[in-house]
């Protein structure tokens, strides 16, 4: 019995041991007191630099709120693109990436995304509708426009000399060199105008010939010139005037290249021209080389009303949802500590004056069904 009871004793003694061990080792690894690199990308409202180079915005004081509360240090690197923010988190060069990052499933391959804090779509800028007199005006001042003159005038000199040189010895009034020759000129216009062209007519056959073959033709000729200038009205009129995403699909369209925008452009089949950023789009869309830009619609209300309000705005509709989220290199442990002090941010009450103060009113949040 005293052996039993030895062993008894030794087999409790070790539970406790190994009870006190585990009770000493921590749950989980603590977070790594390295200091975190963070890459992030001019992308206002979301990211903002002033002039003393400091950063702030919507994504900035998110990250902040969250950094404060899990007492990590941390400081900002600058990227240049999009591609270049990606690649850094995705290699592991940069501990996470806060911007405007659209979640999508080609980036959710090579990064992880937390939950997503903010959900978005796409937007449209176009130019700012002009009257219909500056539009007329234009059309009429074109070099188009001077050019289909000339050559409807180059054609009635023609026939009108062609008529001189067929009547002038054989019919009164075109006899002569300057005055016969005016007054071909000036009937060959007033048969063009199809008023009058009896009076003064050619009287020989070939010169009847010549003047049938030309009346019958400025019908035509004037016929074209009509619909010259209606389809430059109308052009002038409908350029940039792209009301809906269908409208698209027939104007010329711009987007940053190898951007989410670009993607959807892509995966619609939607042509468009690619730009290095916003502002070149949109730059070329005030220039009318372009009809429509296509841009995250927050960033691009934005950027229209602090430089373009003048002359672009931004359509009213929204399409192709988005949530924006912070990207973290493949497996990185900070996804789970992030998560939970991330959604509760973006359900307090700072967070809806914080998208308050940058957009100017009270924006979907994460559980939005955009």
């Amino acid at each position: 019995m005293g052996l039993n009871q030895l062993q008894a004793f030794t087999a409790l003694l070790a539970i406790v041991l190994l009870q006190g061990t585990s009770q000493a080792q921590p749950a989980t690894p603590p977070i790594s007191e390295k200091e975190l690199i963070v890459a992030t990308k001019e992308a206002p409202p979301f990211v903002i630099k002033r002039a003393d180079g400091t950063l702030h915005g919507i994504s900035i004081d998110l990250w902040r709120r969250i950094a404060e509360r899990l007492h990590l240090r941390y400081r900002f690197s600058e990227q240049a693109t999009v591609q270049a923010l990606l690649a850094g988190t995705a290699e592991g060069s940069s501990d996470a990436a806060v911007a405007a990052l659209t979640v999508t499933a080609d980036r959710d391959r090579i990064v992880d995304f937390t939950q997503p804090f903010y959900s978005t779509g796409l937007g449209i800028a176009v130019p700012v509708s002009e009257s219909r007199w500056i539009s007329i005006s234009r059309a009429l001042l074109s070099f188009g426009f001077f050019q289909a003159v000339l050559a409807l005038v180059g054609i009635a000199i023609a026939v009108g000399f062609i008529i001189w040189l067929l009547e002038r010895g054989k019919t009164e009034h075109f006899r002569g060199g300057a005055k016969g020759l005016g007054t071909g000129l000036w009937w060959s216009a007033i048969a063009m105008t199809q008023a009058g062209a009896a009076q003064n007519a050619p009287a020989t056959l070939p010169g009847r010939i010549v003047a049938v073959a030309w009346m019958v033709a400025s019908i035509i000729v004037i016929a074209v010139f009509t619909a010259g200038i209606t389809s430059t009205l109308t052009k002038r009129e409908l350029q940039g005037m792209v009301h809906e995403v269908n409208d698209l699909r027939s104007a010329r369209v711009g987007a940053p290249a190898g951007s989410a925008p670009a993607d959807y452009l892509d995966h619609q089949k939607i042509a468009y021209r690619g730009f290095s950023g916003p502002q070149e789009g949109l730059k070329a869309l005030q220039a009318g080389t372009i009809d429509a830009f296509v841009y995250d619609k927050p960033l691009l209300t934005w950027l229209v009303l602090r430089d373009f309000s003048s002359t672009l705005r931004v359509l009213d509709n929204t399409f192709d949802n988005q949530n924006y989220a912070i990207a973290l290199p493949k497996g990185s442990p900070l996804r789970d500590v992030i998560n939970l002090p991330l959604l509760e941010e973006t359900e307090s009450n700072w967070w809806q004056q914080t998208l308050f103060q940058y957009l100017g009113k009270t924006e979907p949040s994460h559980r939005s069904s955009e």
